[in-house]
């Protein structure tokens, strides 16, 4: 009997092993019977190949896969090849799927996904039509900042994986200093400016002693909080991590300085993508991606152009009712913003006090959404200060979302070069725009949002992140948080200004071959912000057109 029950059992399981390596076949090397399952193959093929979004997603280490935590990501042109064909592949087997047998969220998700895709693909010809060392977001910068702000360390194996993340640097920058020489035998070269201002960065970077650099740093102040590291472990640890530093990490960077020394006497000083090969073409497919529109350049300049119009006609009559009769718009906003009245020192005491303030706007800011909005998102929100080794090239704020399993909060990033750039009427709008109800908000609904593929929850739409936050500066006046404030709402206009210029020099620099000067020019004339301020943000534009 015992015999004829265990035979019956072992059947059954082998049956279910079968019919388990069946459906597993289908799911990884073929198109899946579900449609369901082919919207999540699709997002996992791409996370599983990203070793870094990985972590910076936060989806899978609570089911305990962590193996990615030592990777990085591979930067060859082979691998990016890779992810066009296989673009093409699942484009091809979302279509295969009919429309006619999709319910209402389906067929909303594969018009998404298609769009998508086919965005993706079109960009395939050029796909070399950028610079992945730049002042602003290249790689020689984000990866400090992946591995001081996103990188998990909150057990004793993860020191580890920081470890080899960093002994893998040197990989990662051979493939990336690989694809550079294609882009170079293309003719596509960053502007000067670029390059020198990379080098800068790199040479201070790898200037400072190991323990002294901001993969050390944080990793001694993060390392501190894991429980069950004993002193002599974090010792061991810390230098373990410093001689990485100095053996791999500034190795590779040496490499790619000698690389940007020997192509800068290459470089010019022309600054728009006209200069490339195709170049009117790229910045064509460039201004449809971003904007999700098929307005040309020459269309989006006059928006721009009629929008400054529109503008400056709501700041003229806040102006002339508050002491600035008469006086044109950017020399009264300039004057504004060096009124000592509304700065905080520039010094270490004023920065703190800047992160205090941003702080309890955001907070102010939380308690306010939950009156005019049904759903409240669940991750949190920090306000911190751009690491200041690349502080001096980069946007005034940016936001980083929050990792999905809460171990990581949503982080508000303010630029704290210069307190004299930061007047308290401008710190509102810019709370409300990079926290709470913008970006924080929107982008952490969307991560909790349930009964959707996974693609729907994290693919970034610009036009429409970038929209809401625009939008919701607009709400907070609509709600009354500027009542009584005068200069906070001409704070409010002068940012629905910077975005409106944005339309002009954007398609000045890349489309009417404006130079760098003139666009600084036009935003300083216009919107009366700070020199420093206006230089990374034309900057900003030369190196992410459209």
């Amino acid at each position: 009997m015992f015999r004829r029950i265990l035979k019956w059992t072992l059947r059954v399981v082998a049956l279910l092993v079968i019919v388990l390596a069946v459906f597993l076949i289908n799911l990884i090397w073929f198109r899946p019977w579900s449609l369901n399952l082919f919207y999540e193959k699709v997002f996992a093929q791409v996370l599983f190949d990203e070793p870094e979004l990985l972590s910076s997603i936060g989806l899978v280490e609570r089911f305990g896969l962590t193996g990615h935590s030592a990777k990085l990501g591979d930067a060859s042109p082979a691998h990016q090849q890779r992810f066009f064909d296989r673009a093409k592949k699942d484009l091809a087997d979302l279509r295969a799927y009919p429309l006619e047998k999709q319910d209402a969220s389906q067929t909303l998700s594969t018009h998404i996904l298609e769009w998508y895709l086919t965005q993706q693909i079109e960009g395939e010809k050029f796909q070399w039509h950028n610079y992945p060392v730049n002042q602003l977001f290249g790689v020689q910068s984000e990866f400090p900042s992946f591995m001081a702000n996103t990188h998990r360390l909150l057990a004793p194996r993860d020191c580890e994986y920081y470890r080899q993340r960093l002994m893998a640097v040197g990989t990662k920058f051979d493939q990336l200093i690989e694809s550079l020489k294609v882009r170079e035998q293309k003719g596509i070269l960053p502007p000067r400016f670029v390059v020198e201002k990379v080098l800068t960065e790199m040479n201070n970077f790898v200037a400072q002693p190991p323990a002294e650099n901001i993969l050390a740093t944080s990793f001694k102040t993060r390392a501190a909080k894991i429980e069950g590291l004993s002193d002599e472990q974090r010792l061991a640890f810390q230098k373990r991590i410093e001689t990485a530093i100095t053996g791999d990490v500034y190795f590779a960077y040496r490499k790619l300085i000698d690389y940007c020394n020997a192509v800068l006497p290459k470089t010019t000083t022309d600054d728009g993508v006209w200069k490339l090969p195709d170049g009117d073409a790229f910045y064509a497919y460039a201004l449809r991606r971003s904007t999700t529109t098929t307005l040309n350049p020459e269309e989006v300049h006059n928006l721009g152009l009629r929008e400054v119009t529109r503008i400056e006609g709501e700041m003229r009559a806040l102006l002339d009712a508050n002491g600035f009769a008469g006086r044109p718009i950017g020399e009264a906003m300039d004057a504004l913003g060096k009124d000592q009245r509304f700065l905080f020192p520039n010094d270490d005491k004023g920065r703190a006090d800047a992160l205090a303030e941003y702080t309890r706007l955001i907070d102010d800011a939380i308690e306010r959404s939950r009156l005019l909005f049904a759903t409240v998102p669940k991750a949190k929100i920090e306000v911190r200060r751009v690491p200041v080794f690349k502080e001096a090239t980069s946007p005034g704020a940016y936001y980083n979302g929050a990792s999905l399993d809460g171990t990581r909060p949503g982080v508000f990033y303010a630029n704290l070069r210069d307190m004299n750039e930061i007047p308290k009427w401008s710190m509102h709008r810019l709370a409300y725009h990079e926290g709470v109800p913008g970006h924080h908000w929107q982008i952490a609904t969307a991560q909790e949002l349930k009964g959707l593929p996974q693609f729907r929850k994290l693919i970034p739409f610009t036009a429409y992140q970038e929209g809401w936050a625009l939008y919701t500066e607009w709400l907070a006046k609509e709600a009354g948080w500027y009542d009584g404030d005068p200069f906070g709402d001409l704070g409010r206009l002068q940012a629905e200004l910077f975005r409106a210029v944005r339309l002009v020099v954007d398609t000045g620099i890349h489309a009417k071959r404006w130079p760098r000067e003139q666009a600084i020019t036009y935003m300083r004339d216009k919107t009366g912000m700070g020199e420093k301020e206006v230089t990374a943000e034309i900057e900003r534009y030369i190196v992410n057109p459209g």
